[in-house]
Parts: structure tokens; sequence; C-alpha cells
């Protein structure tokens, strides 16, 4: 049954975009201004990870810990207000974590009615579900995994809204979840609140928009922001709220007197990040981002309304994280002249062994030149070559190639030195990214003693639209500028499994105009020469002011494989941004907030 107060608007505030997040957040979103529902996402696709090493240690274990100690500060003003708690923070052991919220309520002399809903975890069933026909085909490589060579030790569907729905209408005050869509943490607490059917598209889109927006935290308020030079203040940067309404529309929002800054842009960006195409899948359906309509709405208010919706994919995705072995890297400071020669001697003398670089199943080498040519100081001078090799023997790449390593100490290039001492082999954390059929899904909610099924949302939606064919246009005739992207654009960019995608955007129309037209994905792999190995897509929202590109293959196996420095492509945007490009000489008149 919907809310008693369903008519009314919804406020829900948002905590956590991570796990490590800013531990007072909590405290401060329920002390500092009204809300009705306190959300918070913990897991990312490593956090699960890290979380299974954690359960490995200690089988009880397996959740966010920092939620237990956040909500032992501000469980008995939920209850007293009547602030629902919904999170997923549950990881890979949302029992565990619901077991221990009732000893602490226990201790603390409350007794909240806690729910649990599971269903996400799918290893302890993975090999039947295999035997019954699911490939788990990897998403970006067609390969069965199967086939795949890895070994597979955390396995979660992402789950939609309805379980939290169904939660709160049996009259949870707190939902925990494993791997709940991130967005479900709004859309599953609207449905609730509203009454919304299960094919309400539009307003469970507009939920899904505003529940992206508010996931990540203070990305929403001016973290991350490309142009930071307009947040007003840094200190106690306020986190999210969304003011949900019945129809879907949302006003995003803060509580007064935090620091950051809602607007236009900084909701823009959060929209950007993440995302492939425009037709963002959810479990509970597909929301058309191309569609929505955002709009300044006051001091620190951000209006998102008109976000159209379709049926959802007849498929869930599926996080799988595997073991494909073992790796190590060591970072060699070459400092001075002649950097090529240096590196070369490096890696010949440290794979002078009669199998080289075959003894490994994979060596990969990066010389990243950050050397000035007239250095004023040590650091100006050096360059820096990584070496990172992989194999299945932890102790070919463990003690056998770090001691190999010291060896070359007194013996080698001038001014040899490390970075940082020589490390231990690391497992290799592949992600593998894949879908099942939402009929082999059960999930199930545990409240007060009894457990409620909740069937899928049947799918047919289209799915993803098809990228852009945009082509490579001779620029208009007429005075010209040559400027770094970022005096106009701004940018917000991230990891999506083994992928990268890179939002830009423009604040005028003819800014949006001229991105459309001049930063192609050709044009793209030549102001950023390193993306030219991989496929790049584009897809436009004239909506947003945007293009939103994604770069397939950039983090390899995924953030906890991957060899880069910047293995979430966070920095990929700002990299952008500083790249110099040729534009109207009117449109460089508009860059009164970057003075040449």
């Amino acid at each position: 049954m919907p809310h008693e107060h369903a008519g009314e608007k919804l406020i829900i505030a948002n905590c956590s975009g991570f796990y490590g997040d800013r531990f007072s957040a909590m405290k401060e979103m329920v002390e500092d201004g009204e809300i009705h529902v306190l959300t918070g996402d913990y897991l990312a696709e490593l956090t699960m990870a890290l979380l299974f090493k954690a359960r490995r240690k200690d089988p009880s274990l397996g959740y966010a810990g920092t939620f237990l100690k956040q909500m032992e500060q501000v469980m008995g003003t939920c209850l007293e207000r009547g602030i629902r708690v919904v999170a997923n923070a549950g990881g890979l052991n949302p029992k565990g974590l619901c077991a221990a919220l009732e000893k602490m309520a226990a201790a603390l002399g409350l007794s909240p009615v806690i729910a649990c809903i599971e269903g996400d975890d799918l290893m302890p069933n993975l090999t039947g579900l295999q035997k019954g026909g699911e490939a788990f085909c990897h998403l970006d490589r067609d390969t069965p995994l199967s086939e795949g060579g890895v070994f597979p030790i955390t396995a979660n569907a992402y789950l939609g809204g309805w379980g939290i729905t169904e939660a709160l209408s049996q009259g949870a005050d707190i939902v925990i979840g494993g791997r709940l869509a991130d967005a479900a943490l709004v859309s599953g607490p609207s449905a609730w609140h509203f009454g919304w059917k299960r094919d309400d598209w539009d307003a469970l889109a507009g939920a899904v928009a505003a529940g992206h927006v508010i996931e990540c935290g203070t990305q929403a308020t001016g973290g991350n922001y490309s142009h930071f030079k307009e947040v007003p203040s840094w200190t106690k940067v306020g986190f999210p709220l969304a003011v949900m309404e019945p129809d879907g529309s949302a006003v995003i929002t803060k509580h007064e007197g935090t620091g950051g800054l809602v607007s236009v842009g900084t909701v823009t960006a959060q929209l950007l990040y993440e995302i492939e195409s425009p037709a963002y899948l959810n479990p509970d359906v597909t929301a058309r981002f191309d569609t929505l309509h955002v709009a300044q709405d006051g001091k620190d208010r951000v209006r998102l309304s008109g976000c159209k919706g379709t049926s959802p994919p007849a498929t869930a995705k599926v996080c799988i994280n595997t073991i494909g072995g073992y790796r190590n890297t060591i970072s060699v400071l070459l400092t001075g002249l002649d950097p090529d020669e240096k590196a070369r001697i490096v890696e010949e003398m440290l794979f002078d062994g009669p199998d080289g670089r075959d003894e490994f199943a994979s060596v990969e080498t990066q010389l990243l030149r950050c050397a000035h040519t007239c250095p004023r100081c040590m650091e100006e001078a050096m360059n820096l070559l990584r070496i990172t090799v992989r194999d299945p023997d932890e102790k070919k790449v463990g003690r056998a190639f770090t001691a190999k390593v010291v060896e070359l100490a007194l013996s080698s290039i001038p001014g040899f030195n490390l970075t940082a001492p020589p490390a231990p082999a690391v497992p290799e954390i592949i992600h593998w990214p894949a879908l099942i059929h939402k009929g082999n899904l059960c999930e199930a909610v545990h409240i007060k003693g009894t457990t409620i099924l909740v069937d899928p949302v049947e799918g047919s939606g289209a799915g993803a639209l098809p990228p852009d064919t945009p082509g490579d246009k001779t620029p208009a005739a007429g005075a010209t500028v040559t400027l770094p992207m970022g005096h106009l654009f701004a940018t917000r960019s991230g990891d999506k499994g083994g992928n990268a995608n890179l939002g830009v955007w423009a604040k005028t129309p003819e800014a949006f105009h001229f991105l459309q037209e001049a930063l192609t994905p050709t044009r793209l792999k030549e102001l950023l020469p390193d993306l030219a190995p991989f496929a790049v897509d584009r897809w436009t929202l004239p909506n947003l002011n945007a293009v939103n590109f994604y770069i397939r293959g950039l983090l390899g196996d995924g953030v906890a494989a991957s060899s880069r420095i910047d293995a979430q492509a966070k920095t990929l945007g700002e990299y952008l941004r500083c790249q110099p490009m040729e534009m109207p000489a009117a449109l460089g008149e508009q860059c009164v907030s970057h003075p040449r």
C-alpha cells in the first residue's frame, strides 16, 4: 500500500556515494534538516571483491561495517522522526548486517522493524545456472564464463526497487539489501510513497534519473566538478537531497548552511557520469536521459522533469568478480637525460633470463614522460617507468621478480631508484560483466519472521540506443581562436567495468552546436592520442547540451586489474579539457570565467 501521505513530496537524502565516504554524513543528513528517507550507496564493482576478502577472514562480515557504526548515532532519531533508512550496505552478507543492527538496537533499547532483501547473490547456484543455460557471456567479449579461464569469487545481480517498495509497505523502518541498483534506492521508496504501478514508466524513469544524480553523494553538489571555481565554499560540502513529486519530477538540493553547490552544471555532470547511451537501463525501467529537462529552480535547487521511460530489459546485469592470476608492478624513476635509453637498459637487465619476457603470462611497460625540458627542481627532471608482470604462478611475480628488481640497484642506470619498495604479488581481480534472464532470479524480502517473494519486472525494452555516426566536417570559415577545451566545456568521466565514459557539455546552445560538430570520435583520438587503439562510440544529448563518449577496453579487465595510474578514468575528462582546440572567436569570448 502507498504511504498515507502519498500526495505530498518525499525528501530522500543520500549520505554515501561509496564504501569509505564521509563518516559524519549520515548524522549530518538526519540532524541538519527535514528528510523522510535516508539512503546510502556503499557498493561498487570493486567493493564486492573487497568484501569477499573480509568475509573470507571472518564469515560474519562481508558487509559495509561503517554503516553499522553510523546507524548507532542516528537510529533513535530516525525512529522518533519516522525517517526510513534504505541502503545496499549489506554487500555480500545482508542477513549478517541485519543481525548486527538488531543486536545494536537491543543494546540501545530500540525496536526497529528491519527488512532484509536477498536474491542478488548468485554464487551458491552459479554452476546450476550455467547448466541451466545461463552462459554469463562477457558483455564486451562475448566469451562464456566457463571458457574465460577465470575463477569466480563473487557474482551479484542488480536488483530493482520493488523489493524496497514491498519492505516499506510491510512497515520496515530499515531496509538492507546487497547489490541493489544504485538508483533503486530512490525509485523504490518513491513507488511506495506515491503508490506507483509497475508500468508507470515515466514516473519511474524520473525517479531513476534523480537516483542517478544523488547516488554518488557530493559529486552532485560540487565534488569532482570541472568548473570548481564556481563552488562558493568547500567547507562541509553538503550531501544531496532529492525532493520527489508524484509524477517522478524532482528537485535536487542540499541542506541549508552546507558547502558546495547545486547548479544545472553540477547536476548535468552527474547525469553524464558512468553512462553509455542516453537510454539508461535499470532493472525496473529504461530511463531516457535525452528527454530530461534540467533547470535552475532557485539557489542550490535544480529541477528535473519530463523524463520519459519505457519497459526495462528482459535481463538483469550481473557483476562477477574473478581471480585470473597474480600481478606485480614496479615504478622506476628515470631522471634527467636519455629516458628512452635508460628504460631500455632497465628492461633488458630485468628480463635477461633464457625465456625473457616469455617467462610471464604478460609484461606491460609504460614510460610516462613527466620531465620538463628545463627543470627548476629535481622532481621536474623525473620520468617514470612502470613495469607490470602477470602470471598464474604467484611465485613468479612475487619474490622471484622483486628480488631481481632489487639486484639492479647498484648495477644499472645512473640514478636508479624506485618510487616505493617492491611489494608482494596481488591477486588479479578481473571484472566480468554479464547478463541473466530475470526469470532465473529469486528476490525475497525477509521481514517480521516472514519471507515475501518479489517478482521481477518483465522487460521487453529495446535496450541501449545506437551510437551517433558523425562525419568529420570542415570547420566553418571565419575568425578563430585556439584555447584549451576546458575554457569552454566541462566534463565528467568514470569507469564502466573495463570501459570508460567521458561526458562533455557546454553551457550555451552555440557552444554545444560547435561541440556536436567538432568533437567526433576521430577528433577525440587526435586530441588524446593514447585512445587511438580503442573503439570509441558517441551519443548526443541535446537537452543537456552534451555528448557522451564510451571508450571500450580502456581499463582492460576493470579497476582492480588495470595497470593504468588512473584505473577508474576519473581524470580522463580533465585530460581532455587541457587540450587546445581551434574554435570560433565568438565562442572564445564566452570564456569569461577562464581568462586567457
